[in-house]
């Protein structure tokens, strides 16, 4: 038997959240809301299971940006900001803290919902393939970085953080490409198995967090740039040690 997706509307407008929970709850949804950032998170942890959250930008008190980031301390739940702001630069701040898709208001509840189910047939991993290639070298050294892909884990000065199936695909692909601009069909192709679809921002945001775990500033990144029209490009040297 298949459970019911849950979702968390976190927005001070009484009218949206009554709107969304009505709506959603009509396509088969278990819907949470919370009026404010701070009441979110004190409930978040309370919470069984959540799937996604929507997430407004204006709140009182803490802001969707600062929740957001508070929320990326605990969890890697999918997010959707929406704002009242058509501004780019909130939407690129939004997807680089964290957040996976972006909607500004107002919207069709159809293209919300449209969203949501894209963001959460990625998520759902019987639709996750790990197309990693064999690896034959044990460490790759990069910048300020080495990446251990025995235990898959990445050592910065005397720190080390293991990553995830889906940030270890994408590293190791920039690694086996250091200096060559990959476009996002190919990042799609070799890291998710299939071409990337409309309203996938699935590529963006997967480099956004990538960059976050390299500590990249969001508004310059250094190592992973953006190449515009074309795709992304790993600007450090790639020192190859092969197994002893």
């Amino acid at each position: 038997m298949t459970h019911a997706k849950t979702i968390y509307v976190v927005d001070d407008d009484d009218e949206i959240r009554t709107l969304l929970k009505v709506y959603l709850e009509k396509h088969q949804f278990t819907v949470f809301t919370a009026e404010s950032g701070e009441a979110f998170l004190a409930n978040f942890k309370a919470e069984q299971h959540i799937d996604l959250v929507i997430l407004d930008i204006m709140l009182p008190g803490q802001d969707g940006f600062a929740v957001c980031r508070s929320l990326r301390t605990q969890s890697q739940v999918p997010v959707i900001m929406l704002t009242a702001n058509s501004d780019e630069m909130d939407r690129i701040i939004g997807l680089e803290i964290g957040a996976d898709d972006y909607l500004a208001k107002p919207f069709n509840p159809r293209e919300l919902l449209a969203r949501i189910k894209a963001i959460l047939r990625r998520m759902d991993h019987t639709d996750v393939v790990d197309i990693t290639p064999p690896v034959t070298n044990r460490f790759y050294r990069f910048a300020q970085f080495t990446l251990d892909t025995l235990s898959r884990e990445l050592h910065f000065n005397d720190e080390k953080e293991a990553l995830s199936g889906a940030d270890y695909s994408l590293l190791m692909l920039f690694l086996a490409h250091p200096g060559a601009v990959l476009t996002r069909e190919h990042i799609a192709e070799n890291t998710r198995g299939r071409d990337s679809a409309p309203l996938d921002r699935f590529i963006d945001v997967h480099v956004s967090r990538l960059r976050q775990r390299l500590g990249e500033d969001a508004r310059q990144p250094q190592l992973i740039k953006t190449v515009r029209g074309k795709g992304y490009i790993l600007t450090a040297n790639v020192d190859v040690i092969n197994h002893a």
